[in-house]
């Protein structure tokens, strides 16, 4: 999710732009130890594209251990989001007046039409509505000084919402980005989803991507590594992002990982992984605490402002999100 973007990002859009059961996880909880992910260790890698994988292997175990989740099991009563608070702060604040600048179009709120928890998911709705000057509000949650870790492997299970100009996303950002700003601290964008209007890239509404944002100064020679991706330098910032293209991406839940280790980053869809970033020698900001993010937008960069006429709602949900470690 691109973030903290000064006015130089309006330039650079026209540019480029795994799962189990509850159950399941609830007895892993009690033991300990999560069988669903012993092939966490192994994926199939598709570096150089999407017609062939390969098998591949990390030099890091991370024992899976399920170090915290949220099952999102606790239904919204009484208007209340019934988000765990102990567990994610709900932001509620416009693009414009907040730290981040990606030309959104809505105000995010904590209003149980927005964000709730129904039937064991997690929903995130978008709405067209006039509020507080805005035209559309939606959700965004982070664990900032909540739940904060180095290294792991992040999963979560959702389905996407079913609507051109809706930018749903599952990312990470250094937690300590108060103290050195974006994009020093870093971020890690584990999912994304809405970049097919693009002229610059795939026109396909299943086009999800990943990416790896971090400062000028770090990396110089990474980008070297990292063959038949997206790469850019803007000056501010540098990233990588790797494109996927999903079947039924609005109908289906898919699970979007990352597994983050001291030598290596790598992304996976459904167990796949499509993208692998060595970390090499240099390892900052990449070797410190992180913290998550889940939100979705409405219009802004990703989608080159688009919103499809005749908009009323659309709803990101959520199954689960789940570290391991």
């Amino acid at each position: 999710m691109k973030t903290y973007f000064n006015s130089f990002f309006l330039a650079l859009s026209l540019l480029i732009s795994c799962g189990g059961s509850k159950s399941d996880v609830n007895d892993s909880l009690m033991s300990g130890n999560v069988s669903q992910t012993s092939n966490l260790n192994q994926g199939n890698t598709n570096i150089q594209g999407n017609n062939s994988s390969n098998q591949t292997n990390t030099s890091y175990s991370f024992n899976n251990e399920l170090v915290w989740s949220d099952e999102f099991d606790e239904n919204s009563i009484s208007g209340a989001p019934a988000v765990s608070s102990d567990k994610w702060n709900i932001e509620t604040v416009a693009p414009d007046n907040g730290s981040w600048y990606n030309g959104e179009l809505q105000y995010y709120t904590d209003k149980q039409e927005n964000i709730k928890v129904e039937d064991g998911l997690l929903k995130i709705t978008a709405k067209r509505e006039d509020f507080q000057g805005k035209l559309y509000t939606s959700a965004r949650i982070n664990t900032q000084d909540k739940f904060e870790f180095t290294y792991g492997r992040v999963e979560m299970k959702a389905k996407l919402p079913n609507w051109e100009g809706m930018w749903p996303a599952f990312w990470m950002l250094g937690a300590n980005i108060d103290d050195i700003s974006w994009p020093n601290c870093g971020e890690l964008d584990i999912l994304e989803h809405g970049d097919y209007v693009k002229d610059t890239t795939s026109n396909d509404p299943g086009l999800i991507s990943s990416a790896v944002h971090y400062g000028p100064q770090d990396y110089s020679r990474q980008t070297t590594y990292v063959p038949d991706k997206i790469f850019f330098d803007t000056g501010q910032e540098r990233f990588i992002r790797a494109e996927k293209i999903i079947n039924n991406p609005f109908e289906e839940f898919h699970t979007y990982a990352i597994q983050w280790a001291p030598d290596k980053i790598q992304f996976f869809v459904d167990e796949e992984m499509y993208f692998e970033y060595p970390m090499q020698a240099q390892h900052s900001p990449f070797d410190k605490p992180f913290f998550l993010l889940l939100n979705l937008a409405v219009g802004g960069h990703w989608t080159d402002g688009y919103v499809a006429p005749g908009f009323t709602n659309a709803t990101y949900e959520i199954d689960y999100v789940r570290v391991y470690q």
